[in-house]
């Protein structure tokens, strides 16, 4: 009768701790370099104050109660309520006379002494403060109560990031410092926050951020080289030319450079941080199948997502610049003309580059998942033949 035992060696701790050791030789300077950065381009100067209503104006808050829209004089087609309970005429232009019905709240001019008593009051927007906060507040509320403390540290993350964006990058612009190194700067700093924040001081996280930093910097110079060599100096936006004229040391080109890289992070962090969870599970769930094993089931999945979010960032594009499209559907001008000319150019660009950056991000991350995990697997299982027993079977 012989019988077999199986002694598993435990895993050595060794390896894990070479994995770490590698991503601190990584991050470590990526983040000297960052503080580096931001302190070399932090702006110095006072940043343009755009005045929008000459003195003595007031934008007082009314509620629509009648309109008539067929009425001979457009100084009185629409009548509201002021704060005190006052009636007014409000002056709307004919494009969003249709848009009003009683009972809505607009914000109107108050000329003063511009104006004159037949004058009234004079349409300036909406007042959208309320729905739209009611929409941050349940999607602030339904985070939490899915995520959890994951959620929380997303939104929070999500806080930080737009105060980066706020208090650097911005200024930065308008100051005209160089373009590539503050978006690099801009994005490496939110990254660093938003995924330690919100997934952890973990080998998973850190694997999220070395392929995000690499994507990053794929985007970055490919935005550079396509900014440059398809001329797109950003001037055809309708804000430009008033953009300029506040801020004259703002170039339009390095703005539009660092839109490029801004409008991926999004979705490079998204793929980044899937992909590395991605190959974590399906270590978990096959813990001996080796690098090349894992990365190309990581792939498959990658491959996936890779085709989904391409099509996430063309549909995002073409319903922010719908507008746009609209014009050059209908346009005499062929479709090829139309996609590479002014400002449907750029965003043509904006959406390759961006794509580009997405696609090399995922097999650079799936890559080194797969050698992290396969670093901390457990040394091969021994098999120990012990020597037949005799148990005095005759």
């Amino acid at each position: 009768m012989s019988a077999h035992t199986h002694d598993v060696v435990p895993a050595s701790p060794q390896v894990r701790r070479h994995a770490r050791r590698v991503f601190t030789a990584i991050l470590v300077p990526a983040l000297l370099v960052t503080l580096l950065g931001a302190w070399v381009l932090w702006p110095t100067g006072e940043r343009p104050v755009l005045e929008t209503s000459p003195p003595g104006m007031t934008f007082p808050t009314v509620t629509v109660v009648e309109v008539f829209p067929d009425a001979a004089d457009p100084l009185r087609q629409v009548r509201a309520t002021m704060a005190d309970g006052s009636s007014a005429w409000v002056q709307v232009p004919p494009e969003y006379l249709p848009e009003i019905d009683p009972g809505d709240r607009v914000i109107a001019a108050d000329l003063g002494s511009l104006g004159t008593p037949e004058t009234g009051l004079v349409f300036t927007d909406f007042v959208r403060g309320p729905p739209l906060g009611l929409l941050a507040a349940v999607f602030a509320v339904l985070v939490v109560a899915v995520a959890r403390w994951r959620g929380f540290a997303a939104l929070l993350g999500l806080g930080i990031s737009m105060g980066v964006i706020g208090a650097f990058m911005l200024p930065a612009l308008l100051e005209g410092k160089p373009a590539l190194p503050v978006a690099l700067v801009t994005s490496s700093a939110i990254m660093f926050v938003v995924l330690y924040l919100a997934h952890g001081f973990t080998l998973r996280t850190s694997t999220a951020l070395v392929g995000t930093l690499l994507g990053l910097l794929a985007t970055g110079f490919l935005a550079t080289w396509a900014s440059g060599a398809a001329h797109l100096t950003g001037l055809s936006g309708e804000y430009a030319l008033d953009l300029l004229s506040y801020a004259p040391q703002a170039r339009m080109s390095a703005i539009l450079l660092c839109g490029m890289v801004i409008a991926g992070l999004g979705v490079l962090n998204d793929v980044t941080i899937t992909q590395a969870s991605a190959v974590w599970e399906l270590h978990g769930s096959s813990p001996d199948a080796g690098w090349r094993e894992l990365f190309g089931r990581g792939m498959r999945i990658g491959r996936d997502h890779i085709a989904s979010t391409v099509y996430t960032i063309v549909f995002a594009y073409v319903g922010a610049t719908l507008p746009l499209v609209l014009l050059v559907s209908i346009s005499d001008r062929g479709m090829l003309d139309a996609l590479t000319s002014g400002e449907l150019a750029e965003e043509v660009a904006r959406t390759l580059v961006g794509s580009i950056g997405l696609v090399l991000a995922i097999p650079l991350t799936t890559a080194i998942a797969a050698w992290v995990v396969r670093s901390g697997r457990p040394a091969p299982t021994t098999a120990v033949e012990p020597e037949l027993v005799d148990v005095g079977v005759p």
